[in-house]
């Protein structure tokens, strides 16, 4: 059983005891996977090192696409790299974290029935990945935009009289008067317009997974632009990758 996905700042709020856990490091966030008892929660914390010293076992899995801490002494044998997960055609160089999303997303639409014009995963992290995905699971590129934050970072930066906002959030004005919020609605604008013409291009049903989904999710909605949102794509991915590879073992 599979439970929603949660955010949080630190190990204020954290339970993390389960028997078994995953760890994805991410460019600005870690995201785990816990199981507890016959579920799975998933929760999104800011880079620490002390959340391992409180897991009752050692990961069962990781990952990375972020810098990894010289502190953090991980297990080498238990971290998932491209060549474990079965996306076909996926290149050497691809992210972790695009071909764990773009195969999950796959599984589940194959599982469903969904796949027979293949799909177009956005992840919508850091850097909003597209990935195209063909009806017979092989990876066929994508696109590469800034996130939210960074393109709002990325404004504030490279100009003189623009701070940056804060966190994004959803204007309901598309035009609005005031300059942060002026500047959130371009960044939200900018990405829900890449994902509807890529979309369009690709002709394919779009699967939405990342930390700024949910807000994507409800202008699509405005747009009467369908997508599966699926918030733990790469997580959910990395353990049926761990499970897999325990079971060839096995045999």
């Amino acid at each position: 059983m599979w439970d929603t996905c949660s955010r949080s700042n630190g190990r204020r709020d954290l339970t993390v005891q389960g028997q078994r856990s995953f760890l994805l490091i991410g460019n600005s966030r870690w995201h785990w996977a816990i199981k507890k008892a016959d579920s799975w929660h998933f929760f999104h914390t800011l880079p620490d090192l002390q959340i391992i010293n409180t897991l009752d076992n050692p990961l069962s899995a990781w990952a990375a696409v972020g810098p990894i801490p010289k502190r953090l002494l991980m297990n080498n044998s238990k971290r998932i790299e491209i060549n474990d997960v079965p996306l076909q055609k996926s290149p050497t160089w691809l992210g972790i974290d695009r071909a764990l999303a773009g195969w999950g997303a796959f599984k589940k639409a194959k599982s469903s029935n969904t796949h027979s014009s293949g799909i177009l995963v956005a992840d919508a992290g850091t850097v909003m990945s597209l990935t195209r995905i063909t009806a017979k699971g092989e990876f066929a590129g994508g696109q590469l935009i800034p996130g939210l934050r960074l393109q709002l970072s990325a404004m504030a930066y490279g100009t003189q009289n623009l701070n940056d906002p804060g966190s994004p959030s959803t204007s309901t004005k598309q035009f609005p008067i005031n300059t942060a919020e002026a500047m959130r609605r371009g960044c939200l604008q900018a990405l829900v317009g890449a994902i509807i013409l890529a979309q369009k291009e690709a002709n394919m049903p779009i699967w939405l997974c990342g930390g700024d989904a949910p807000v994507l999710m409800q202008e699509l909605r405005k747009r009467n632009t369908h997508a599966v949102h699926h918030p733990n794509l790469v997580l959910e991915g990395m353990v049926d990758i761990e499970n897999s590879i325990n079971q060839s073992q096995d045999h």
